[in-house]
């Protein structure tokens, strides 16, 4: 057999691997800032501008509508120039959407606002279509999912900056009904941007390219990714999970001050989005268990009971009162933290030569986010804010339905199992081959003693 083209993430050396996954897991920390200032600005805007719920979600529809409408083409650029250049595009329009924060908030201009947040969109769909994706596949299939919680945990870490930071100069003073603080701030996250891009520029990013996974697990025997694109069932009904699921999540987030400011028990709008906050770290600290548990229970499965629990704490927000529920919204929080990047993994996965555009069509589904604010908003503005927590119930519903039909589709090809497999060496061990299980690894694993493997596959797990 002819060896691959290119390279797949079992072919790095345990430094090159290394270095790799904190690079790339670098830009997690760029859009986990952005989308916790987003999610506050919401609030903020309301009372600068004096508009309704409804109105303000006009942010959330500019943000993840970028994403529905530019993640696709994004995969489709990667696939011809690469994950590097990529990124590179990603951060420039990132960059440039935040330095025009600047004259939206000086002119006080909300449809300026509007316009900057679909640029840093379009930059964050680039970048989640490339860090994803790259994530994905610096390893085994095995350990996609941790890989991935692990990198997407650190996202955690400025989404809660994100609303302190609003607690402390959006909510306080003269600058509970200014915009000055705001282009400060945008300010800083356009520098960081800028730093980003010229790191990646000075960098040597391993390209991991569709032909060599392709060829990887072919050698195996999976034959998950032959076939034309829309073929790809897993990865199509991946997207309409990540639709639904991501549109809960943000209006969610969205609506979290309003909920926690209505309740009636003598929360302001600085307190609420300090509790917000820790909703946030409650999110970051459930990633990071995530990583641990996904080392050993099924991907599908967990993502199953999470489904479940999601969509029962959401409608126990909807219809608990005073603090009951605010216990109910921390809850959710919790159980949200591994679904989205499972959603990714399971929904990319073995996808071979179309890794790329599957990566691009999945992180399209963010684009759901533009579309469950508004009817949350609507709701709203008609009833009150806690019972306007029905809408998102409905996407933690399809994202649970989605991991059940995986979990029985796994079960059905290779019996039900609770913990998480190896694909690759499991098939391999089928395979028909004259040659022995060592000759026939693949990539860097060919050749090794019974301790090297598992070295290399702990290195593979990384941190993780």
């Amino acid at each position: 057999m002819a060896p691959p083209t290119g390279t797949t993430g079992t072919q790095l050396g345990r430094r090159q691997w290394a270095f790799a996954f904190a690079l790339v897991t670098s830009l997690f920390f760029t859009w986990g800032f952005a989308g916790g200032l987003l999610e506050v600005l919401n609030a903020h805007f309301q009372t600068v501008f004096g508009i309704s719920k409804l109105q303000s979600t006009l942010l959330e529809l500019a943000y993840f509508g970028a994403y529905f409408v530019w993640a696709p083409f994004a995969g489709i650029f990667m696939r011809r120039v690469g994950y590097k250049k990529g990124i590179h595009i990603g951060l420039g329009l990132y960059s440039i959407g935040a330095v025009f924060f600047w004259p939206s908030a000086k002119y006080e201009t909300y449809g300026g606002f509007v316009g900057s947040t679909f640029v840093i969109g379009c930059g964050l769909s680039t970048l989640e279509v490339a860090a994803n994706s790259y994530i994905s596949v610096l390893g085994t299939p095995q350990y996609a999912a941790a890989r991935l919680n692990f990198s997407q945990g650190f996202q955690g870490v400025p989404s809660f900056a994100g609303p302190l930071i609003a607690s402390r100069w959006f909510f306080t003073g003269a600058n509970a009904t200014s915009l000055g603080t705001v282009q400060w701030v945008y300010l800083a996250v356009a520098g960081l941007g800028i730093v980003l891009n010229i790191l990646f520029f000075f960098c040597n990013l391993p390209e991991i390219t569709e032909d060599a996974l392709a060829e990887e697990i072919d050698e195996v025997g999976i034959t998950d990714g032959q076939g034309p694109f829309w073929k790809q069932y897993r990865c199509i009904f991946g997207f309409v999970a990540q639709t639904a699921y991501v549109g809960a999540q943000v209006t969610i987030a969205s609506f979290a001050v309003n909920f926690l400011v209505d309740q009636g028990v003598g929360i302001d709008q600085s307190k609420a989005s300090q509790l917000f906050s820790f909703c946030q770290v409650t999110f970051t600290v459930g990633r990071f268990l995530g990583v641990l548990m996904l080392n050993f229970i099924d991907p599908a499965l967990l993502l199953a009971f999470y489904g479940f629990c999601c969509s029962l704490f959401c409608l126990l927000v909807s219809q608990l009162p005073g603090y009951s529920a605010v216990a109910c919204l921390f809850c959710l929080f919790f159980f949200e933290s591994i679904c989205y990047p499972c959603i990714f993994t399971l929904g990319t996965k073995n996808l071979g030569v179309h890794t790329k555009r599957g990566s691009g069509l999945i992180v399209m589904g963010v684009g759901g986010g533009a579309w469950y604010p508004p009817a949350q908003g609507a709701l709203a503005d008609a009833t009150n804010t806690r019972h306007s927590y029905l809408v998102p119930v409905s996407g933690y519903i399809v994202m649970t339905i989605y991991a059940v039909g995986l979990v029985v589709d796994q079960s059905r090809k290779n019996g039900f199992s609770f913990r998480n497999r190896d694909e690759l060496t499991d098939n391999l061990k089928h395979t028909p081959d004259d040659s022995s299980p060592t000759e026939s690894l693949p990539g860097d694993a060919k050749g090794r003693s019974s301790s090297e493997k598992k070295v290399f596959s702990d290195e593979l797990v990384g941190v993780a």
